[in-house]
């Protein structure tokens, strides 16, 4: 491991966390990313899925005794208290892009959280998976996603943020949209492409099975 604790992979990387998942949802992603990284607790994912991550990144505090010992060599202790684990994993991992399982289900404040650091690290490039939704925050300017008719599209803005949509049932164009104003959850694809056009945080939401369409979205190409 490196001796400033940040890890570097030139790769997509599969980071898991410790929220509830099931071993299956680790094996899920691994078509679509080359490496794992666990965050604390969700390195017992890792173990659980048969998979080996190539550093174990978090203050190690739920982290199990079991997973502990197996990835000894691959520790990453970080002990700062005044950030999430999953904060941690932006500040010190760098990758070309992240899906990110373990970090949406349980506590709201928790998954709160995750949303505020997706908003301060946006250059990061990460999707967020669970066994229903995958969502990652629109490029800004203009951008494009091709999906079947009638896929759930969501955007929700996570502060202030001007808006334009085509391609779908409910379209706008030059909205103000904001967390305590205009949102556009729960709309859906009508057209072979999808435009969106963004100046400001925005989360966009597919359904789970269209992590493909997502990674186009974020990863810049080669």
């Amino acid at each position: 491991m490196p001796n400033d604790g940040i890890v570097s992979i030139h790769d997509i990387v599969g980071l898991v966390g410790g929220a509830s998942i099931h071993p299956q949802d680790v094996a899920s992603i691994s078509a679509f990313v080359d490496r794992y990284i666990a965050v604390d607790g969700g390195a017992d994912h890792i173990l659980n899925a048969g998979k080996q991550p190539e550093a174990v990144i978090g203050d190690l505090d739920s982290l199990s005794d079991h997973a502990r010992a197996t990835f000894a060599d691959r520790l990453c202790h970080i002990s700062d208290q005044s950030t999430t684990d999953f904060e941690k994993a932006m500040i010190h991992l760098r990758a070309r892009a992240i899906v990110a399982l373990g970090f949406t289900g349980g506590r709201m404040d928790h998954v709160l959280a995750v949303l505020n650091v997706l908003v301060r690290f946006p250059e990061r490039r990460v999707i967020l998976a669970d066994a229903d939704d995958v969502s990652f925050l629109a490029s800004q300017g203009q951008s494009k996603l091709h999906l079947p008719r009638g896929t759930r599209i969501s955007l929700m803005p996570l502060d202030a943020a001007l808006v334009s949509l085509d391609g779908v049932a409910w379209p706008f164009t030059g909205m103000q949209m904001h967390p305590g104003g205009f949102v556009s959850p729960s709309n859906a694809v009508a057209a072979d492409q999808v435009t969106i056009d963004a100046r400001g945080p925005v989360l966009v939401t597919l359904p789970r099975a269209h992590l493909a369409a997502a990674l186009k979205a974020v990863v810049p190409a080669r």
